[in-house]
């Protein structure tokens, strides 16, 4: 089970999932991508991400990786 503390925003992993950390949102509605998560995910200065939600909440997520999904799928409809 996951701990989430206010005291220590050290990441943490467990079976390839991670928690970075908390972060607030901005006046502007910003957010500052924590150092790890930018390292693992390769996520650079200039990069677009794209966020997807539901009831439960939100991600973000690479439109690269998105596209090629998209790209795969519709690969597969050509066939």
């Amino acid at each position: 089970m996951w701990e989430i503390s206010y005291k220590y925003y050290d990441m943490q992993e467990k079976d390839g999932k991670y928690i970075f950390g908390v972060v607030k949102v901005g006046e502007k509605g910003q957010i500052v991508i924590p150092r790890d998560a930018r390292k693992i995910y390769d996520i650079k200065p200039g990069d677009a991400l794209m966020i997807l939600g539901d009831q439960r909440g939100m991600a973000l997520l690479k439109t690269e990786i998105f596209q090629s999904a998209i790209d795969q799928a519709m690969e597969g409809l050509t066939k």
